[in-house]
């Protein structure tokens, strides 16, 4: 398909001819009553309670088509959906996305997106159910995640009890450093890039999580730091953080960080993106997961070896 025809373009073909090839030949999972095709999807809710959360990409502020393909945006867009439903201790089960783009976005363009969108939805057993095509002024993608819990009471961010330990599982800072890369043209550091573009959520260890009883969760969207700061002020708790136990995190954005200019752990603690999983448990941490702080007695706040950190503590949406 020639991507500089108009007559192959969004608006060339039309909404429904371009949701019609979006749709062709994708084979949904057996959660799925009823697809694409009708005025809604059908699922089976077997847990009698839905997981659900949303959130949007837009071109420019969450992701750049001159870094990304369009195949590694629909990858992220999914991950990052889903991290969220992992965070409460549940599976991912459908997707329902919506697509905003100028109408001379050539239809190979969004073709790829549903492909990548649906390689990472495939990697949870999930499937794409619906959506949305919109003419917009630039790109931009939301994403709505369904969750089942399987039986499990959901983990919340506010059940955290002092004696708690805190840990993590995932990687940290990896999506910071990409950033810096690809922002500072720095070559090399092909996978630290390339975890900026597509994010890893530990995918499972959500419901490992929950049950090995995790009292609060929450995944790495907005930096370490930001995010335990939500569990911190749920819980009315202090969180206390070893840099120490950090420490494979920090040798493994140290020599990008060196190259970039910064500490590298302002990447580990401030950066975003990983969509790592952060929980607190009333004893030792499951499998898979490294401790890295405690919950402690005090004024609810994060603080590192015992301080305040005086870096940057996460992304803000409207800076």
């Amino acid at each position: 398909m020639a991507t500089n025809d108009p007559a192959q373009s969004l608006a060339g073909l039309g909404e429904f001819a371009v949701i019609d090839r979006l749709v062709a030949d994708r084979d949904q999972p057996p959660a799925v009553a009823l697809g694409p095709g009708d005025d809604a999807a059908v699922l089976h809710a077997t847990d009698g309670r839905v997981v659900v959360s949303t959130d949007m990409l837009v071109a420019q502020r969450h992701f750049r088509l001159d870094w990304s393909t369009p195949y590694d945006v629909g990858r992220k867009a999914i991950a990052q959906n889903a991290a969220d439903i992992e965070a409460m201790g549940a599976r991912a089960t459908a997707f329902v996305v919506a697509f905003g783009a100028p109408g001379d976005t050539p239809a190979a363009q969004a073709l790829e997106l549903a492909d990548g969108l649906w390689h990472e939805a495939r990697l949870l057993g999930a499937g794409i159910v619906g959506g949305d095509l919109v003419s917009a002024p630039q790109w931009v993608i939301s994403v709505t995640a369904l969750g089942d819990l399987d039986g499990r009471p959901p983990v919340r961010r506010s059940g955290a009890r002092v004696g708690d330990t805190v840990a993590v599982t995932g990687e940290l800072g990896r999506s910071a450093a990409g950033y810096a890369l690809w922002h500072n043209a720095i070559d090399g550091y092909d996978e630290l890039r390339r975890r900026h573009l597509v994010p890893e959520p530990p995918y499972g260890q959500g419901r490992v999580a929950a049950d090995a009883d995790a009292t609060a969760m929450t995944d790495v969207s907005d930096g370490l730091l930001a995010d335990l700061g939500h569990i911190a002020q749920a819980c009315g708790v202090l969180i206390d953080l070893s840099t120490d136990m950090l420490s494979a995190d920090r040798a493994a954005v140290e020599a990008a960080a060196a190259a970039v200019g910064v500490d590298p752990l302002a990447w580990v603690l401030g950066g975003g993106e990983d969509h790592a999983l952060v929980a607190a448990f009333p004893a030792e941490p499951p499998q898979g997961w490294r401790v890295i702080g405690r919950v402690l007695e005090g004024s609810p706040q994060v603080l590192v070896d015992g301080a305040q950190w005086r870096g940057d503590p996460g992304w803000e949406s409207f800076d």
